[in-house]
């Protein structure tokens, strides 16, 4: 694993984004307009710069090479590390140790999105588009925030990649980077309320407690 020259400032936002090579996962979405992000990372760049980290592996190294051109073009405005040879053990210390999560897949392709869950157990609120649990974790702005528009019967036709793209931007300059740095509090009780909420109901327990329930029993009772 190649890691970072120089450690991470704790008190910077950090973002993680883990996920494997699939297209549909769109890593690149956050990076669709790079003056955009060097707006929001100047904005406010004595008090705050977030950071982020993407784990990504040998087999996929061609296709991120592109980020590298994205890691000089944001440089100090908004640092980006990347983690390569991705397995088990980054991804305990990433999901533990980032402040917000973030997956970006194509609607309605993610089917559940079980990184986001470990996540929660740690007090990682998730700033997911809303597919997989996330439809049903999410309550804005108390557990976590959306990212594009809610689930509807069009979204089988397609999605608006702009459209996400700026509700991204949009509440990570206007509510997710001021509540962090300016309400501390707040952001700590949006941490506790992630683990009573969805940390307590999307877990282990409920997905055996269902499969005996709803899959298992059916096949039992027809017999």
């Amino acid at each position: 694993m190649r890691r970072p020259a120089k450690s991470s400032d704790p008190e910077i936002l950090t973002i993680g984004f883990a996920r494997r090579a699939a297209t549909y996962k769109r890593a690149d979405l956050v990076f669709t307009d790079i003056k955009r992000l060097l707006e929001i990372g100047d904005a406010r760049y004595s008090s705050y710069s977030p950071e982020r980290l993407i784990p990504t592996t040998n087999r996929v190294r061609t296709s991120f090479r592109r980020y590298s051109t994205f890691q000089k073009e944001l440089g100090k405005s908004m640092p980006v590390v990347f983690i390569e040879n991705y397995n088990i053990a980054p991804a305990k210390l990433i999901t533990s140790g980032v402040d917000l999560w973030l997956n970006t897949p194509v609607r309605p392709r993610e089917a559940s999105g079980t990184s986001g869950m470990k996540c929660v157990h740690n007090g990682i609120m998730n700033f997911s588009v809303l597919d997989g649990w996330w439809i049903e974790g999410c309550l804005e702005g108390h557990t976590g925030w959306g990212i594009g528009p809610e689930p509807g019967p069009d979204d089988m036709k397609g999605y608006n990649e702009a459209e996400d793209a700026e509700d991204l931007y949009r509440k990570l300059q206007n509510k997710i980077l001021p509540l962090y740095y300016n309400n501390r509090p707040r952001w700590i009780r949006m941490m506790k309320l992630a683990i009573s909420i969805n940390a307590s109901y999307f877990n282990t327990h409920r997905v055996v407690r269902e499969y005996c329930e709803k899959a298992y029993g059916t096949v039992f009772r027809g017999l």
